[in-house]
C-alpha cells in the first residue's frame, strides 16, 4: 500500500498545501495525472473542490470529485488514479463514507495499490477508527469504524500541553490516554506541519515539527522527522 497521511492541510503563514507539495508531489510521481477527491468532510462541497482543483493544478495533476461524479461515488473510486480525502469534520466524512458504500472499494483499491492521500480527517479515517479525532460528534455515522488502512490511529494537529496554561479540561495527552484505558493500538499525536508516508512495510515521519508516540503502558515519546517508524505497521495491533 501506499499512503501519505497528512497532520494538516494549512500550516500557519501559509498557503493551502504548501508546506507539503514537494512531499504530495513526489509521492504521486509522474504516472499519476488525475486526483479523485472526497469532499465529504464539508458542507460546501463545490467550493472545496474548487480550491482543491487550483492547488493541485498548480502540482501538475487535474481533480475529479466523488460527489458529483456522474456514475456516481463508487465508480468514481474504482476508476481512480489516486485517491485525496480532505479534511473538515471527522464524523460527517466517516457517516458519508459509509452511506455511499465506498469503505470497501477504498480499502480494495488502497490494498490493490492506488495512492492514497489524506489530511486531517483524510488522515483519521484511514485508521481502523475515529476514536483519536478532535471533531465533535456533529452527526451520528453508523459506525466509528474506518477503513482501516493502517494499524494504529491518528491525532492529527497534536498539541503538546503548555506548562504555564490555565485550561482546565482535558489535555490531548489526558485524551489518548483514556483511549488506551480501553484500546490497545498505539496513537501517532501527528503535529502540524508534519506527515506520515507509508510505501508497502516502510513508514517515515516527514516534515518540521515531528510527532509523538503514545502506546499502552509507555511514557510517550517525542520522534523528530525524518524518522523511520516500520515497527508501527509490522507490530501494530489492529483489533482491540
Amino acid at each position: 500500500m501506499r499512503l501519505l497521511l497528512l497532520s494538516n492541510s494549512t500550516r500557519y503563514g501559509g498557503g493551502y498545501l504548501d508546506y507539503c507539495a514537494d512531499e504530495i508531489a513526489s509521492f504521486l510521481g509522474p504516472a499519476v495525472r488525475r486526483v479523485t477527491f472526497i469532499p465529504y468532510a464539508v458542507t460546501d462541497r463545490d467550493g472545496y473542490v474548487a480550491t482543491v482543483r487550483a492547488r493541485f493544478e498548480q502540482m501538475g495533476f487535474a481533480v475529479n470529485s466523488v460527489h458529483d461524479a456522474p456514475a456516481g461515488p463508487v465508480e468514481a473510486i474504482e476508476e481512480a488514479e489516486a485517491l485525496f480525502v480532505g479534511g473538515g469534520n471527522t464524523f460527517r466524512l466517516v457517516d458519508a463514507l459509509w452511506r455511499h458504500g465506498l469503505v470497501d472499494p477504498i480499502g480494495r483499491r488502497v490494498h490493490d495499490g492506488m495512492p492514497y492521500i489524506g489530511s486531517s480527517a483524510g488522515s483519521n479515517v484511514a485508521c481502523p477508527s475515529i476514536g483519536t479525532t478532535n471533531d465533535m460528534p456533529i452527526i451520528e455515522p453508523p459506525s466509528f469504524a474506518a477503513l482501516n488502512l493502517v494499524p494504529f490511529n491518528i491525532n492529527p494537529h497534536y498539541q503538546a500541553p503548555l506548562p504555564t496554561s490555565t485550561h482546565m479540561g482535558e489535555t490531548r495527552d489526558e485524551r489518548i490516554a483514556e483511549f488506551h484505558e480501553e484500546h490497545e493500538r498505539p496513537v501517532v499525536g501527528l503535529r502540524e506541519g508534519a506527515w506520515l508516508r507509508i510505501e508497502g512495510a516502510a513508514l517515515s515521519l516527514g516534515g518540521t515539527t515531528g510527532a509523538r508516540l503514545f502506546r499502552r503502558g509507555h511514557v510517550p515519546v517525542d520522534v523528530s522527522g525524518p524518522s523511520e517508524l516500520n515497527f508501527l505497521i509490522s507490530s501494530s495491533p489492529r483489533g482491540g
